[in-house]
């Protein structure tokens, strides 16, 4: 719970500072009221994976990323995830916009960690799983990131059949809809590293070769 609030917090632009007591309350009610209108959902497929030239091609795709290709250094799967929180949310978010702009950036906020919160869930689940392949998955990569180009999105989403499977959606400018919603590629290798799931923002190793 500590480390939602911290993660909604950082995403407000408070940094490692304090909350307010007034922003504090908004976040707990912001969050009490999430949990009751979210309806999570999640998609994911595991896929063999090559490097040659410079490029990680996953079937079809062929990605050409030197930041993905870093972190997936040594994998011999992926893992493609797509991961939403519902539509509901982006109404709640929507509504409060109109009556109370302060709270509905905090949704927003909190929103996103809830998002992530529930992406390291999947992940743990999926990383149990492939464990019993003496696979070990590394943290978890996402179109936008780097110069991991966020076009990647339209082919991840349409591999995972997205809109038929969890009902996201994306518009020609790479909108998702909902949009409290992520993809992402999660590299899986024979060797154990032990990523953290919260990703390499939470790990204390700076000189790790996987880093993103």
């Amino acid at each position: 719970m500590e480390r939602r609030i911290k993660e909604a917090v950082r995403y407000l632009g408070y940094g490692k500072n304090t909350a307010d007591d007034r922003t504090r309350v908004m976040i707990d009610r912001a969050f009490s009221e999430l949990e009751k209108a979210a309806v999570p959902r999640s998609i994911c497929r595991v896929f063999d994976m090559e490097e040659s030239d410079g490029a990680i091609s996953v079937e079809t795709m062929l990605i050409r990323s030197r930041s993905l290709e870093r972190n997936l250094k040594g994998c011999k799967k992926v893992v493609l995830l797509g991961a939403t929180l519902g539509i509901e949310v982006d109404q709640m978010i929507r509504r409060a916009s109109i009556t109370d702009m302060s709270y509905a950036l905090v949704l927003q906020a909190c929103a996103a960690s809830l998002l992530e919160e529930f992406c390291d869930l999947k992940q743990l689940e999926i990383g149990r799983e492939l464990e019993k392949e003496e696979l070990y998955l590394r943290p978890r990569f996402s179109p936008g990131y780097g110069d991991f180009d966020i076009h990647y999105q339209e082919p991840i989403m349409r591999m995972l059949d997205c809109a038929k499977t969890i009902g996201l959606t994306m518009t020609d400018g790479y909108v998702m809809s909902p949009t409290k919603s992520v993809t992402a590629i999660i590299g899986a290798s024979p060797v154990k590293e032990r990523c953290p799931v919260a990703g390499c923002e939470a790990c204390g190793k700076k000189d790790c070769e996987y880093r993103r």
